[in-house]
């Protein structure tokens, strides 16, 4: 796993040991960022949320190309090692906050984040779920943009988001959503 594009472009990500965290595939990321690329323009000084994080690749790729900060929220131990080893061979504390623990246990958020990132376990609706926390709790506002990544037979089915795009890549699905 590589930085695909912006400041820390061809550098080497640690993806977590065993089996449980699915790293994105470098060609699946691309696809994504070019897809938020041409609606957002820019990824300068964006408020990102890197959800079911992993490896952070996501939201670090967000960080390469300009983001201003990017929240991590990841879990899983091994993973969460990762992460941090990741941020901290690029680093990008003082543009990083890594929170363990789950999604689903995060309160009301301060201000909407401009990005949100998701890539849950797939097959199991986590994203639908917490995505629909996410709404009720302030962290996807009118101006967010939430990016999902799921397995390709998976529908995203959230009453309070509507879906801008969506794309099939290698084993997964992107969908874009915005408030509907």
């Amino acid at each position: 796993m590589r930085i695909i594009a912006g400041d820390w472009r061809g550098r080497k990500l640690m993806a977590p040991k065993g089996e449980t965290t699915r790293p994105t595939a470098d060609r699946t990321r691309e696809t994504l960022f070019s897809m938020l690329a041409s609606r957002l323009g820019s990824f300068e000084d964006l408020s990102v949320a890197d959800l079911f994080a992993g490896s952070g690749a996501m939201g670090l790729e967000a960080l390469s190309r300009g983001a201003a900060h990017c929240l991590f929220v990841e879990q899983d131990p091994d993973a969460l090692d990762a992460l941090r080893k990741n941020v901290a061979g690029l680093d990008a504390n003082r543009r990083a906050t890594v929170s363990g623990g789950s999604v689903m246990s995060l309160g009301p958020a301060k201000a909407p984040h401009d990005l949100i990132l998701l890539d849950p376990p797939y097959g199991t609706g986590a994203g639908s779920v917490a995505l629909d926390r996410l709404v009720r709790l302030g962290w996807i506002g009118p101006a967010s943009w939430v990016a999902l990544e799921t397995s390709r037979t998976e529908d995203a089915d959230i009453k309070t988001l509507a879906v801008e795009s969506e794309r099939k890549v290698g084993k997964a699905k992107l969908t874009l959503l915005r408030l509907a």
